[in-house]
C-alpha cells in the first residue's frame, strides 16, 4: 500500500460510477424505443460492481476500490402495447417497448451522480492534505 492509495481507491470509484452513469444514459436514451413484435425489445443495462481487494488478509470492507465486473441486461420481452396505427405493429397491432421505468432510471442516475461526487470530493480532500503535508515539510 502506497501513500497515494487513496487516490487509486477513489479513482476506481470514479471509473465505476461513470460506467454506471453511461449505462443509465443509454437506458434513458432508449426508454421509448419501439421494436416490431418479432424483434426483442431494447434491454435495460445494469452494471455490476465488484470490490477490489488489495490483500487477502484485509478485513471485510477494507480494500482497494471497486470495478465494473459485468453488465446484465433486462427483459428482452419488453412491454407489449396495442398500437394498431404504429408502423412497427404486427397483424394484431402489437409493438414492443422496453421494460423500463423512467422513475427508476432517474433515481439510479441521482444515486450514481452522488456517489461520483463523493469520490471526487475524496480526491480533492486527499490532494489538499498532500499539499498541506508538503508545505509543512518545506518549512
Amino acid at each position: 500500500m502506497t501513500i497515494f492509495s487513496i487516490l487509486h481507491t477513489a479513482g476506481s470509484g470514479l471509473r465505476t460510477h461513470r460506467v454506471w452513469m453511461d449505462a443509465i444514459a443509454d437506458n434513458l436514451a432508449n426508454i421509448n424505443t419501439v421494436r416490431p413484435y418479432d424483434e426483442p425489445a431494447f434491454q435495460e443495462r445494469f452494471v455490476v460492481a465488484q470490490a477490489i481487494r488489495t490483500d487477502d488478509n484485509d478485513p471485510p470492507g477494507v480494500g482497494g476500490g471497486a470495478r465494473p465486473a459485468a453488465v446484465l441486461y433486462g427483459n428482452p420481452e419488453g412491454r407489449l402495447r396495442y398500437e394498431p396505427n404504429h408502423p412497427y405493429a404486427n397483424e394484431e397491432g402489437i409493438v414492443r417497448y422496453p421494460d423500463m421505468n423512467l422513475g427508476d432510471q432517474m433515481t439510479s442516475l441521482i444515486i450514481a451522480q452522488r456517489a461520483y461526487q463523493l469520490n471526487l470530493a475524496v480526491v480533492d480532500r486527499a490532494r489538499d492534505a498532500y499539499i498541506q503535508a508538503i508545505q509543512i515539510n518545506g518549512r
